[in-house]
């Protein structure tokens, strides 16, 4: 009864300071509802993105990953970092000087109205299909074991989803469709600082357990006396994130997520100015760096007490918590995990809000709306996408192997297009729209072909997926690059300076760059 008053009062309070924060801001115009009004500050940008990034399918998945590889999975968080970097100096510049509200609409003034739309049926898609109703079940399944709502309620694990699924889903689309972009990002911020809080609490009473002398120090020294093969971050060829991958498609699959990602980049376009959004995005850079000992250490501690006994990876992390969090933190680690479960959600379910009433009707439908008729239109779209996802996630539970590895697979079928035609709109100026367009239909069909040889017809020789992205990659760049050197444009393409938001650079942004960069560097030699 305490775990769920605990779990029930902190989510109220989220929700009150979420409303409290956000009752003024103007949520009729297009600015005020998808990008909070540009006036996101740096504290509330990086504790969104770290609560976008961060749920159950990567906290549980992640950790499952490090019962089975070690620390080696730390490259999906540390290298992070270095992308982050990268948007905060080279890519939020040019976004913001361009006052865009999506990134398709960069790409239509880059290149033309054609593949904005190419483009933003490729995100809604992923999100819609995939991301969504992922995340609804995958949270879905945490809250329903960690409160044992079978038990209680006296019903099915099958009707148990269905309750936090719906429930998950309605408060989550609350957030996203009626309270607009600062609603989310206020709630992240909050939720954040709980997440980081009790994240940290399971690697340290797990640490704690396995001690000989009852401290942290110990248990690490014991940890890594008894499995020091859990702490290469080098691996092998055999283990899930081969050491070559990072120079190549982990590398493409972190400046898409974190630099191009619609779900992501929205925070930092909503930035008050580029300070503060390089300050914010550098701020959760850091964080990230930090990710592991919640994402990957738990794992690790898992292997130990349980002696890699578990029946599947993905039991690691629930069983840890249950095994040594006190009663007492439950309903608020509870509560904290909820909020990360809504973050993702309702994060990826307002970008889909933004890239339909913008880029689509906006575009296509009715040129003439009013940006209050937009907005209103973008919101029903939101509850129409949310009921979709609601009725689709539970069905999950009857194909729920392999979730988080086939969502970072089936990510790459969007990802790598988008990219693509991103990185040489802004490396050259004379590749025309015709070449995006190519562009973008090769490395989809190419994509997606792999995956169904893969998954569909079991072929083994094939590369690793993120092998097969980086040479997807490339492949479409060189042939974008054929197709304007054969018809290039006739004059070269310049971005003009909108006067949205002041694009003044913090002046400390490259040092802190490199700072963060060299302490992911020296993770790799320490871990080696």
């Amino acid at each position: 009864m305490l775990g769920i008053a605990s779990f029930l009062g902190f989510t109220i309070l989220v929700a009150v300071i979420a409303y409290l924060a956000t009752r003024k801001t103007d949520e009729n115009s297009s600015d005020g509802y998808f990008l909070g009004g540009r006036s996101l500050t740096a504290g509330v940008i990086a504790g969104s993105l770290l609560l976008t990034n961060l749920s159950t399918e990567q906290i549980v998945g992640l950790n499952g990953n490090a019962y089975s590889d070690g620390i080696l999975v730390m490259a999906w968080e540390t290298l992070a970092a270095i992308a982050m970097v990268i948007c905060a100096i080279y890519l939020l510049p040019r976004y913001l000087k361009g006052g865009i509200s999506t990134i398709p609409t960069y790409l239509e003034r880059r290149f033309d109205t054609t593949t904005k739309a190419m483009t933003s049926g490729l995100f809604l898609s992923g999100y819609a299909i995939v991301l969504l109703p992922i995340v609804l079940y995958s949270g879905s399944l945490a809250i329903s074991g960690m409160f044992d709502l079978p038990e209680k309620l006296g019903i099915s694990q099958w009707a148990s989803i269905w309750v936090c699924v719906w429930s998950i889903g309605i408060i989550g689309g609350v957030y996203a469709i009626f309270g607009g972009l600062k609603a989310v990002a206020v709630s992240d911020s909050i939720n954040a600082i709980g997440l980081l809080v009790g994240g940290l609490l399971i690697p340290v009473f797990g640490l704690l357990a396995i001690s000989d002398d009852g401290s942290i120090l110990g248990g690490i020294s014991k940890l890594t006396a008894a499995h020091p093969e859990k702490f290469n971050a080098i691996g092998s060829d055999a283990s899930s994130i081969p050491f070559a991958t990072i120079f190549t498609g982990m590398v493409l699959v972190q400046l898409f997520y974190w630099g191009t990602n619609q779900q992501i980049i929205q925070r930092a376009l909503g930035a008050k100015n580029l300070k503060e959004g390089q300050k914010g995005i550098m701020l959760a850079a850091f964080f990230k760096i930090l990710g592991p000992i919640i994402v990957v250490l738990p794992g690790i501690i898992a292997f130990h007490m349980f002696d890699g006994q578990l029946e599947k990876a993905d039991q690691a992390y629930p069983k840890l918590v249950a095994t040594v969090l006190p009663a007492t933190f439950v309903g608020f680690f509870a509560a904290v995990l909820f909020g990360a479960i809504l973050s993702s959600f309702n994060s990826a379910l307002n970008s889909c809000v933004t890239l339909f009433g913008i880029d689509i009707y906006k575009q296509y439908i009715n040129q003439e709306a009013p940006e209050s008729q937009v907005v209103s239109v973008g919101k029903r779209f939101g509850i129409v996408l949310a009921l979709f996802s609601m009725i689709i996630a539970p069905f999950l539970y009857y194909a729920s192997d392999g979730l988080f590895g086939y969502l970072q697979q089936v990510n790459g079928a969007y990802s790598i297009p988008i990219l693509s035609v991103i990185v040489v709109g802004f490396l050259s100026k004379r590749v025309p729209a015709v070449a995006a367009k190519v562009g973008i239909i090769f490395a989809f069909v190419v994509y997606v072909a792999y995956i169904f040889m893969q998954r569909g017809l079991g072929v083994e020789w094939l590369p690793h997926m993120l092998h097969m992205q980086a040479i997807t990659f490339v492949l479409t760049i060189i042939l974008m690059l054929i197709v304007g050197t054969a018809k290039p444009r006739e004059t070269d393409y310049v971005q003009e300076y909108t006067n949205e938001v002041d694009i003044t650079a913090w002046k400390y942004v490259k040092p802190v760059g490199l700072v963060i960069t060299l302490i992911v560097i020296s993770s790799y030699i320490i871990f080696r």
